[in-house]
């Protein structure tokens, strides 16, 4: 006989409980509970003692390398680790219109062409709307390749595991989490406790039976994926899809891989025809940098085990208000703010009047503090009105004191700015190394910000 009852869920922990509370007890988060009623059916399925799993030594227990299918897109792969795993569950999270659903459709174009059983499960789009999009991403009507491409319109969860079991699918991509209901739980889809038990479901297929799942999530207004944050636990892999819906530029960061690295991104470029991957980030973010003008400053960022070449430009104003104004976008406000105080204090420039505003160009997100220097700089420059070399790459990180300290990798994105053409490099003191030393670019070593200052 069905029961049900009213319970409330804590959407950060994924807890239960009978009442509702202010404060959850076990995550500490404030004003977190939703109010759902369940209704679960009770399981007439008993399961044995003798079938049930037991205990083994770790000894007995084999281990081999994991089997990868690759997406043949590069930068897809980068980012899960080396490609997709047999038996993995990936949670792809991101904006409204960012092209979470492109970007898989894409993947399951390729994955077809090396003869990949794919299932494309849709809650939110009919078949035919699928199809025209299929159709605008490369896939011919009637080729060989498009009959490999199974399609499924459903929300039913009953139904999806038994077509995941007829076709014998590899992989499988479900769009959306939030749209799929389990029949068993008498509450609407996209519902904690919806969410939740389709999610071990479909984990439970992936580990039992091989098949590499990905499943696309909503995000809320924080940006966060909706739902309970139980739901990144449960999964394998976590990737978020970011960028400037209004521009071209797209990057995909992995922030949960138990199966490689979460310091890799993607980097995609969205187009008429698709998702285009972009191979040279460098060339990319500069494209279209001014020559000649002030405030324009090239440093380079280290993002997993790449390094890219971003512009910084700063503009500073009389300001028209007892207070100066600070406004950053793409770097953090209070580092900027940081280092300002740090201009006045240490370098003897006075900015007190003047409202300051900082870009990093190209609608990219940076938290290397090796951009520190760079940004400082880049302010520098437009409050003298005096343009920095364009051939110039800056590296350095800066200390209260004002001191230059020393950043990871310099060989690395020196070679990174040598190969797009530039000719010198601003760099900590505490880096001079041998190893920088023959790479065609003239090293200028700078200790605290007064040296700095004064190269530019």
């Amino acid at each position: 006989m069905a029961k049900e009852k009213q319970v409330f869920y804590c959407k950060e922990c994924g807890n239960e409980f009978g009442k509702w509370m202010g404060q959850c007890p076990a995550c500490k988060a404030w004003n977190s509970f939703v109010e759902e009623k369940v209704t679960k059916t009770r399981s007439s399925k008993t399961v044995a003692v003798s079938d049930r799993p037991k205990a083994t030594s770790i000894k007995d227990v084999s281990s081999s390398e994991e089997s990868r299918i690759s997406t043949h897109i590069s930068e897809l792969d980068r980012v899960l680790g080396g490609g997709i795993v047999r038996g993995a569950l990936v949670l792809v999270g991101g904006d409204p219109g960012i092209g979470k659903s492109t970007l898989l459709l894409e993947m399951c174009r390729n994955l077809v062409k090396e003869d990949t059983k794919v299932l494309y499960v849709s809650g939110e789009e009919s078949m035919s709307q699928i199809k025209s999009r299929a159709v605008r991403l490369g896939i011919e009507s009637g080729s060989v390749m498009e009959e490999r491409l199974m399609l499924l319109s459903d929300i039913d969860m009953d139904n999806i595991e038994s077509q995941i079991d007829s076709l014998g699918a590899e992989v499988v991509v479900i769009d959306s989490i939030q749209t799929i209901e389990a029949p068993g739980i008498e509450s609407a889809p996209g519902t904690i406790s919806q969410v939740r038990e389709v999610t071990a479901r479909l984990m439970q297929i992936a580990k039992q039976k091989g098949t590499a799942i990905f499943i696309v999530g909503h995000v809320t207004k924080e940006g966060n994926v909706a739902g309970p944050r139980t739901l990144e636990h449960m999964v394998d892999s976590v990737l978020y899809f970011e960028g400037d819906e209004s521009g071209g530029f797209r990057l995909l960061r992995a922030n949960k891989n138990r199966f490689g690295s979460t310091n890799e991104i993607g980097v995609f470029n969205m187009t008429d025809t698709g998702l285009e991957e972009v191979t040279n980030p460098s060339e990319f973010f500069l494209n279209g940098r001014p020559e000649g003008a002030s405030g324009s400053a090239v440093v380079c960022v280290i993002e997993g085990t790449r390094a890219m070449l971003v512009e910084i430009q700063a503009l500073l104003a009389d300001s028209n208000y007892s207070m100066a104004k600070r406004t950053s976008v793409g770097i953090d406000f209070n580092r900027v703010g940081l280092l300002t105080a740090v201009i006045e204090k240490r370098g003897g420039l006075s900015l007190s009047g003047c409202d300051c505003y900082v870009n990093v160009a190209g609608g990219l997100r940076i938290n290397d503090p090796s951009t520190d220097l760079g940004v400082v700089l880049a302010i520098a420059s437009s409050f003298r009105d005096r343009p920095i070399d364009s051939s110039t790459v800056i590296i350095g990180e800066i200390g209260l004191t004002g001191e230059i300290r020393g950043v990871r990798s310099v060989a690395q994105r020196i070679k990174e700015a040598a190969k797009l053409g530039y000719k010198k490099a601003i760099v900590p003191k505490s880096n001079a190394a041998k190893e920088l030393e023959g790479l065609g670019v003239d090293i200028i070593y700078v200790s605290n910000i007064r040296q700095a200052l004064d190269c530019v």
